[in-house]
């Protein structure tokens, strides 16, 4: 019999904010663990939140061995710790930083009113087994989230910007909200090309659920048969990567134990599917390549799905891609919903806000729309660039080309 603990502990500091002002303060300290004991091929699980002792905690997984659930497999070692933590505020640093930041938005853009969380957060997690394995990370950051609505508007509100850094940073968030609030009330036209940039996460969803190895092998996957097939655009390289430079709130390992070499593993390269994601239940029940993709469920066995579908960055900032393409302009969506992709791997997305931008400033409101592509020419031939990390984002953006309908 062998036994096996996940344990996560995540503090999480808020100071809220609404119609302009502070209403709250809260902090939550919160603690999992999941208790695993194996034996004959089965795994008793048993999930605590808050404090238990091991010997209580074992045994309670021990009884639940009679539940029968199935996990065959060996289970892996290793030694290795991760601290990702910079400056993590105090409290009272949080309720400073959100009344100096809340004092300069009502004094500099004064035809808004705001609401949202200023909040700082901490995350250990760590997974222990008797077969020698001991990993452990920890990481936090610094955050906000603000919404707007300008005074005139009959809306609930009329954009949001979110900054999330671990190293708290009052220039880079006023230089930030400075981008988003000074040019809303000027009114633009659509540029000639609809060339949408956005968070690469927002766009990356299908592209993930298609890669799962699960779907690929039933044939019910959008990329199933593909696979050693050049699909996308040589512009598009997409990798599991939790190495110490993209790593974000996240564990190198995965929930059966397995480390990648560099902490990161390929799946699409130069727009050629490789591979799909499967963790050792899924690569043993149909017979494919192990890729370390479980993610851990505190209350069961482990799940495929643990990839961070990271899209390899060309270096360049969004204005330098514009120009390279030969295009001034691109589309920032502000507010959005109602839409998505559909099983077929069609997009259409109604945008109910929106800004112009040279890829650096934000020039100007554009009138409400609708965004259409489909799966394989947005990571295909109408797939501009993904552009590296800058500070006036402070994320990563994609661009693609999408046709413009009606709202």
């Amino acid at each position: 019999m062998q036994k096996e603990k996940y344990f996560c502990q995540t503090t999480y500091s808020t100071v809220k904010i609404e119609e302009s002002k502070i209403v709250s303060f809260n902090k939550i300290d919160h603690t999992s663990t999941s208790f695993r004991v194996y034996k004959d091929g089965f795994v008793g699980v048993h999930y605590q939140q808050g404090k238990m002792s091991d010997k209580e905690g074992y045994a309670l997984a021990e009884k639940n061995l009679e539940l029968q659930r199935p996990y065959p497999f060996k289970l892996e070692g290793g030694k290795r710790s991760r601290d990702k933590k910079r400056k993590l505020l105090s409290d009272s640093e949080l309720m400073s930083k959100t009344k100096s930041i809340l004092s300069y938005l009502t004094k500099t853009y004064p035809d808004f009113i705001y609401s949202g969380t200023v909040y700082a957060q901490n995350e250990t997690n760590t997974q222990k087994n008797s077969a020698g394995m001991d990993y452990s990370t920890s990481d936090g950051h610094n955050g906000l989230e603000i919404s707007f609505k300008h005074k005139k508007s009959k809306d609930i509100y009329n954009g949001y910007f979110s900054v999330n850094l671990r190293n708290w940073s009052t220039k880079t968030i006023k230089g930030i909200a400075d981008n988003y609030l000074a040019n809303y009330s000027t009114k633009v036209k659509f540029p000639k090309d609809c060339i949408i940039m956005m968070p690469t996460w927002e766009l990356t969803g299908m592209l993930k659920q298609s890669l799962n190895a699960e779907t690929l092998a039933l044939g019910t996957s959008l990329l199933s048969g593909k696979v050693g097939e050049k699909v996308f655009s040589d512009k598009l390289t997409v990798s599991h990567n939790v190495s110490d430079s993209k790593m974000w709130m996240n564990t190198f390992w995965d929930a059966d134990g397995i480390v990648h070499k560099g902490d990161k593993l390929t799946f699409i390269s130069k727009g050629k599917i490789l591979r799909g994601y499967a963790d050792k239940r899924i690569a043993d029940k149909y017979n494919v390549e192990c890729t370390g993709s479980a993610w851990q469920d505190f209350q069961d066995i482990p799940k495929n799905g643990w990839m961070s579908c990271t899209l390899k960055e060309t270096g360049k900032t969004p204005k330098k891609i514009l120009e390279e393409a030969g295009k001034q302009y691109a589309i920032l969506p502000l507010l959005y919903s109602g839409g998505g992709f559909k099983e077929d791997g069609t997009y259409a997305m109604p945008v109910q806000a929106s800004y112009l931008t040279d890829g650096e400033k934000i020039l100007g409101l554009l009138p409400p729309f609708t965004m259409r592509s489909n799966m394989f020419d947005m990571f295909g031939k109408d797939l501009i660039g993904v552009s590296k990390y800058t500070k006036i984002w402070n994320k990563n953006m994609i661009l693609v080309k999408m046709e413009r309908g009606k709202l």
